[in-house]
């Protein structure tokens, strides 16, 4: 009898795609998901004898060995469920045999080669088929990465653009994001992230063989999407510069980057901020089949000495002092969640797990950031890996604001600043709709059970009670704090303050608001106001002060006064940032020592609207419809309508806008053709070399050509 070996092999690629969910990629090789059968036709030169039968070959990495779980050789058998690779023969003609292959739920993920030969008294060569790229598997009820609802693996897995919410805790934003998970190229660059990661490049075999677990494989992205230790994706720039790149608020998704830094030979993309490195990781998890969500945080701290305290040092004037202010609260930040089992933790630490790019603080000598299980930091589990601190600070530290003085002493301030961690906020499954995930985080503010946890978290981390003589906590700075001095509240001063709108703050229009001051108690007082304003950045770091002022207002017996206060375009445009916030503050003198800072976090609204002329078809062009408002009491030109949206358009497209004159409004038409059916977010940003981009999406619903 002649040898026999496999002549051709159909991958049924389709078949298996649909199965598998992932269709979706444009990949040459198959994509399937690891605990779920996929099926092969294998074809021979001769039939098989009734004593010969298939064995196959799976590797994956350098060194792959059975013992690291990175290789496994099995031949056709009878069905088992179970930890191993298996290969069932399904149907047999005479020259082909149709197999069914099963990985384990807890197989290595990313790129493997398999090979066959066929076992008989003679010897033969393996033969190399070919290679397939196996991922986790949130459908496989016993894969780590398991999500039991359909409705949210179509979202946080399979769709391919979303929101992000950014602004201020009263004035949220949407901002669309294409995560284009799908788009050509994007799994090889998501798996050639793992492949440059530094603990790849210092053993390989060993880094490959834990590529099983979802804590592993995030907490290894969370340090490459940033470029801080490791030649990452993308280089963070909070200064508000961008010279030599790209600003943080041009992208419009994680494409661009992903091929830039691919085609750069992994030079980091420049550059970008808390959204971008969320976005990107995003994309990057839901290619490799981990669920996962973008989350905003608003009014959230960066505590830097971990004391639970956001410890901030003002002037007279309610000035920031950026030299001794070391913490900060940012307007808003943006993390990641995904969803999988805690092995290390515990069943009750399994679901969502916050994960964080952006590089804020070392963790273990690398600026990374989870996960942390969301359920250990509402319950104060602090001391859970991974960076519970960091996180429950950014969602619960105290907010203290300091007055130094000249001769270097300070006092504590009453300040109206909202508690930290407030509306925290990712997009709806299946809708555009912001949900509030705050309760997921934190109990409710003032309830005895967020006292509880509060205080279990402070015996966590220091080992100490919440109450009584504490030990004291070292600052980085050298000044050293009492613990009693961040839970005791500055004295509520006997007058309110508060800054009020008295229309809406419009980009390239005066702004014009009130302080609105009340005295609380029945004998007038006498109120000297400190009033300052900067431009900043969403850090809240001061950019360039554009306001500086004082007045006394002499207030009655319970009486109320308004302070007006304008500010020209001509006192901001200089030295607005592309974040387009502004922040006011009013430092209050009260008689008998009393003060009280008041303060005003103001984002600049602008406005474009997109309308789609008819119905969205896929192959057929569709006229799109966007009107823009020069926002300027001046003639603006050279300005340009900048398209993207995966399933809509190949890249991007590039309009020119015709000249506008102040305040114009203007309507520009182009087509698209849509190449994929199913919700798609379309981004249009108006871009000018006058004002910050003006930046705008819509979802179309393209239907399957009849």
């Amino acid at each position: 009898m002649a040898g026999i070996r496999v002549t051709e092999v159909d991958w049924q690629s389709l078949r298996n795609g649909v199965a598998h969910h992932t269709q979706e990629y444009p990949c040459p090789e198959l994509v399937v998901r690891r605990g779920h059968t996929f099926t092969l036709v294998l074809e021979l030169s001769r039939p098989l004898e009734d004593q010969e039968t298939i064995i196959f070959t799976v590797e994956t990495g350098p060194q792959a060995s059975e013992d690291r779980h990175t290789k496994a050789v099995f031949q056709i058998s009878e069905p088992e469920a179970g930890k191993t690779w298996t290969a069932v023969k399904e149907a047999e003609t005479e020259n082909t045999v149709t197999v069914s292959i099963s990985s384990p739920p807890n197989a290595v993920i990313g790129r493997y080669l398999m090979s066959t030969r066929v076992s008989s008294r003679r010897k033969h060569n393996d033969r190399k088929l070919g290679e397939f790229v196996l991922l986790f598997n949130p459908w496989c009820p016993e894969d780590d990465v398991f999500l039991a609802s359909e409705e949210e693996r179509q979202e946080y897995v399979l769709n391919d653009s979303g929101i992000i919410f950014r602004g201020v805790e009263k004035h949220i934003r949407a901002q669309g994001w294409n995560y284009g998970q799908f788009e050509e190229d994007i799994l090889n660059i998501c798996l050639s992230i793992l492949d440059r990661s530094p603990l790849y490049q210092d053993d390989p075999a060993i880094d490959v063989s834990c590529r099983h677990d979802p804590i592993y494989v995030t907490r290894a992205i969370s340090a490459m999407v940033n470029s801080n230790n490791d030649r990452g994706v993308v280089q963070g720039q909070w200064q508000g510069k961008y010279g030599g790149g790209t600003s943080p608020l041009h992208w419009r998704g994680s494409v661009a980057i992903l091929h830039k830094w691919f085609k750069g030979r992994f030079k980091p993309v420049k550059y970008g901020q808390c959204w971008v490195f969320a976005g990107v990781m995003c994309t990057v998890l839901r290619c490799l089949g981990i669920a996962t969500r973008v989350v905003s945080n608003f009014n959230s701290a960066h505590d830097t000495d971990r004391n639970l305290s956001v410890d901030k040092y003002v002037d007279s004037f309610g000035r920031t002092l950026e030299d001794l202010t070391e913490d900060s609260m940012w307007n808003f930040h943006v993390w990641n969640e995904s969803w999988f089992a805690r092995q290390d933790l515990g069943p009750s630490y399994n679901g969502w797990q916050v994960l964080d790019a952006t590089p804020q603080e070392e963790s273990e000598g690398v600026f990374r950031c989870g996960p942390a299980s969301v359920t250990a930091i509402r319950e104060g589990d602090v001391h859970l890996a991974h960076d519970g601190p960091f996180v429950f600070a950014e969602v619960n530290a105290d907010y203290v604001t300091w007055l130094w003085h000249e001769d270097e002493s300070r006092e504590r301030v009453y300040s109206d600043t909202k508690k930290i961690g407030r509306c925290i906020s990712t997009k709806a499954v299946g809708s555009d709709s912001r949900v509030d995930i705050t309760s997921f985080y934190k109990y409710p503010e003032g309830s005895r059970k967020e006292r509880q946890v509060y205080r279990k978290a402070v015996r966590k981390l220091f080992g100490v009670e919440a109450s009584g003589r504490r030990s004291r906590v070292r600052r980085a700075g050298g000044r050293g704090l009492w613990r009693e001095d961040l839970l005791e509240p500055a004295t509520k001063p006997s007058i309110t303050g508060k800054f009020k709108m008295l229309e809406p703050p419009m980009l390239g229009h005066d702004l014009r608001l009130a302080l609105c001051l009340a005295n609380l108690t029945s004998r007038a007082q006498r109120v000297r106001v400190n009033l300052s304003g900067a431009t900043i950045l969403y850090t809240r770091r001061p950019v360039a002060e554009i306001l500086h002022e004082s007045h006394t207002v002499r207030l009655g017996p319970e009486e109320e006064k308004k302070i007006p206060i304008t500010l020209a375009y001509s006192q901001y445009k200089e030295d607005l940032t592309e974040d387009k916030k502004i922040l006011l503050a009013a430092m209050c003198f009260v008689t008998k020592g009393e003060k009280l800072l008041v303060e005003k976090d103001i984002t600049l609204e602008d406005v474009i609207t997109i309308k789609v002329l008819g119905p969205a078809i896929v192959g057929v062009a569709v006229v799109v419809k966007v009107t823009v408002v020069n926002p300027l009491l001046e003639t603006v030109e050279d300005c340009m309508l900048m398209v993207e949206g995966s399933g809509l358009l190949q890249g991007q497209l590039g309009i020119d806008v015709p000249s506008l004159e102040p305040q114009e409004r203007a309507s520009v038409q182009f087509n698209i053709t849509p190449s994929k059916s199913g919700p798609r977010q379309l981004q249009v940003d108006l871009i000018s070399p006058y004002f910050p981009d003006i930046k705008g999406f819509v979802i179309i619903h393209v239907a399957t050509a009849k």
